[in-house]
């Protein structure tokens, strides 16, 4: 049986599904098995998928109605625990691909630091291949040390670029309809293991689709990654969490303030609550950017975003007189 399981959520991905698989099944470490869900796509994936698992063993494949990125993931995870003895579980979303030394790396390096939870470098690419490796070994990092520290090429909140023993998901699900879902999630992961094992290699290609669900237009929906930061700062307040309370207040606030513009106007007045929530947090755990601090607090008094514009132009338009 398998030592690893890697879970692909499958929906309308039919020009992109073949390169990640085969990705998958050409890794150096072969003592894997992988769960295709098909997770109601309307186009060929499915019997993509069904190819795939009649030529190699090893894959297995999902149906079912579509739920979502998080409901996929969860049907993975529960077929797991369901069919398999495997004791770890990685992540891989279906328009992306991953190097060769893929899980061998992330194996070895869970081992080396006897940690239930390693990770790996990634990417952001439009198709260009992997690029030169840094030179760096493995490390043992605590949770607060990774989660709210700049080890990686962006956030830390990603599902696809770790290794996780099984057990971390014994009570633990993504949230079906979230939009966002993994920064509801991947935190209390991490802070279940107390320490994490982190590999500078670059082993995970993260395919930016520039028609991908994070490039679509402002809806509702987008407000799920407030919800969620707000989710980690009350983590972080019963934990007395200084640092990951920081992380979480300044994503709240960077987050709030992003959507203002973006918001129709309906949402505006719930997301201005929000933003002075946040600067209150800010100001209460002293993470607030000194430059930032009039803007932000013209932006949440008021609800006229015209006013602080032409504050800002008078501003800079009087620095330059007294420059001159």
């Amino acid at each position: 049986m398998a030592n690893i399981s890697v879970i692909v959520p499958v929906y309308k991905v039919e020009a992109f599904l073949s390169r990640c698989v085969e990705s998958i099944l050409a890794q150096t470490y072969r003592d894997f098995e992988l769960i295709l869900v098909d997770d109601g796509s309307p186009d060929s994936c499915g019997v993509l998928c069904d190819g795939y698992a009649r030529r190699d063993s090893r894959v297995h494949v999902i149906h079912q109605e579509n739920g979502g990125l998080s409901a996929a993931r969860n049907t993975g995870i529960d077929w797991v625990f369901a069919n398999s003895v495997s004791r770890w579980i990685a992540f891989v979303d279906s328009d992306d691909w991953v190097h060769p030394d893929f899980l061998k790396v992330l194996y070895e390096t869970a081992e080396k630091t006897a940690c239930k939870l390693s990770v790996c470098d990634y990417f952001r690419t439009a198709g260009e291949d992997f690029p030169v490796q840094p030179d760096g070994e493995a490390r043992k990092l605590s949770s607060d040390d990774y989660y709210c520290g700049r080890y990686h090429n962006g956030g830390t909140a990603t599902a696809w670029n770790k290794l996780y023993h099984r057990s971390l998901f014994q009570h633990l699900r993504y949230p079906v309809g979230k939009l966002h879902e993994d920064e509801f999630t991947t935190y209390r992961l991490v802070y279940q293991v107390k320490e994490v094992g982190f590999s500078p290699r670059v082993l995970y290609a993260y395919y930016q689709n520039p028609v991908g669900i994070m490039k679509s237009a402002w809806s509702p929906k987008r407000l799920d990654a407030l919800e969620a930061f707000e989710g980690q700062i009350a983590f972080a307040q019963e934990r007395e969490d200084g640092k990951l309370l920081e992380k979480a207040v300044k994503s709240y606030l960077y987050g709030t303030y992003e959507q203002l513009p973006q918001a129709p106007k309906v949402f505006r007045r719930e997301l201005r609550k929000k933003l002075r929530r946040a600067l209150r947090l800010a100001k209460q755990c002293d993470c607030l950017p000194r430059n930032q601090k009039n803007r932000w607090a013209y932006e949440a008094a008021y609800p006229c975003k015209p006013f602080w514009w032409l504050v800002s132009k008078f501003a800079r338009q009087k620095g330059e007189r007294i420059r001159e």
